[in-house]
């Protein structure tokens, strides 16, 4: 329970850090987006961890470049959208789609759907560190 109280401070903060040193355009996006925190483990790997967490987004919204300490695993539960991975062409995905993005990899993602879209995201990932880095 304690780790998923850090966890969520920790993405609380991110979102808060975001706020206040992206511009005004993506600081709306970034209103649009939700979080449920599912679960968070340690491996039988030392200093490794998986999170994972159901992320929501609003028709429209855009979650900004990021990149995370680990491999991200998507699958998609509702709506359409849009991967941007850096030195890759885009790839749209809809419900019941999947995606891998290796450990470091920058990518946004955007609901490029009429509705809300969600998707379900495992990460597998260094222990201690922050989940989500913004690219500058």
């Amino acid at each position: 329970m304690k780790q998923q109280h850090i966890l969520a401070s920790a993405v609380v903060t991110v979102v808060m850090m975001a706020a206040l040193i992206i511009p005004g355009s993506a600081k709306a996006q970034l209103q649009g987006l939700g979080r449920t925190d599912l679960q968070q483990h340690d491996l039988s790997i030392p200093g490794w961890e998986t999170v994972q967490v159901l992320v929501d987004f609003k028709a429209g919204v855009t979650a900004p470049k990021h990149s995370h300490p680990g491999e991200e695993i998507i699958y998609v539960t509702e709506g359409v959208l849009e991967y941007r991975l850096e030195g890759k062409p885009p790839v749209t995905l809809k419900a019941g789609d999947v995606l891998f993005i290796p450990y470091g990899v920058k990518h946004a993602v955007k609901n490029v759907g009429e509705g809300e879209a969600k998707e379900l995201a495992t990460y597998v990932v260094e222990k201690g560190k922050p989940l989500v880095v913004l690219a500058k």
